[in-house]
């Protein structure tokens, strides 16, 4: 049976790689500054807005409280109108995997910046910097190993996450653990399937450990 289903399966970790690659992008394109975002205009920094921070940090929470299986639920009338009235398969996934990945990023990035020593940020006001240029010269070089953990994280949760795309026709390694797996009986498979998710997360895991400490150079 698995012999049968290779071609299958290699599709599935295609169509996997696809859906997460599509939403890494833009949790990194957009979860980084909006992360910076809650950050700097949180209270007592240099760019202190309540409204804006609270506003910001509302619409997150939400969106981070919704299990992501109903999440894709609630997203297929956006993922319809998105796609043109597609709402199945790996690109209309990366949808839901997109909207779930980039608030949930953006949080690690604000929790990795508070990590950053108070006295930096203010000895580079103290200088004269512009809020860019603490932005770009102490913030995110400072953050940057708390950041590459918070992509590893994002990264993890979003192989997990396209699993679960398999039960609404998502495609995928869960779709085949699904139809080939769960539906017919095929323990085999299942644990063909799990293992491979098992393996890339250790990789993710392993990748985003080395280039963490890599940067890190407190």
């Amino acid at each position: 049976m698995i012999g049968s289903l290779g071609p299958e399966m290699i599709k599935a970790f295609g169509e996997t790689l696809y859906m997460i690659g599509i939403a890494f992008f833009f949790a990194l394109l957009l979860g980084l500054p909006l992360g910076v975002l809650l950050f700097v205009t949180g209270k007592g920094m240099f760019l202190e807005n309540r409204l804006v921070h609270t506003s910001f940090g509302f619409v997150i929470n939400i969106v981070r409280s919704i299990p992501y299986i109903i999440l894709i639920v609630a997203l297929i009338p956006l993922t319809r109108l998105i796609l043109f009235g597609n709402a199945y398969g790996p690109t209309a996934a990366s949808v839901s995997l997109t909207i779930a990945a980039i608030p949930f990023f953006a949080r690690l990035v604000e929790t990795s910046m508070k990590e950053i020593d108070k006295g930096v940020i203010e000895a580079a006001i103290a200088v004269g910097a512009t809020p860019k240029m603490i932005i770009k010269d102490v913030l995110l070089p400072e953050a940057k190993p708390g950041i590459i953990q918070g992509l590893t994280i994002t990264l993890i949760n979003l192989v997990a996450f396209s699993a679960m795309a398999g039960f609404v026709g998502g495609g995928g390694i869960g779709d085949v653990a699904i139809r080939y797996g769960y539906y017919r009986y095929d323990n085999i498979t299942m644990f063909v399937t799990v293992t491979i998710l098992i393996i890339l997360v250790q990789i993710i895991q392993i990748t985003g450990d080395r280039l963490s400490i890599k940067v890190d150079k407190r």
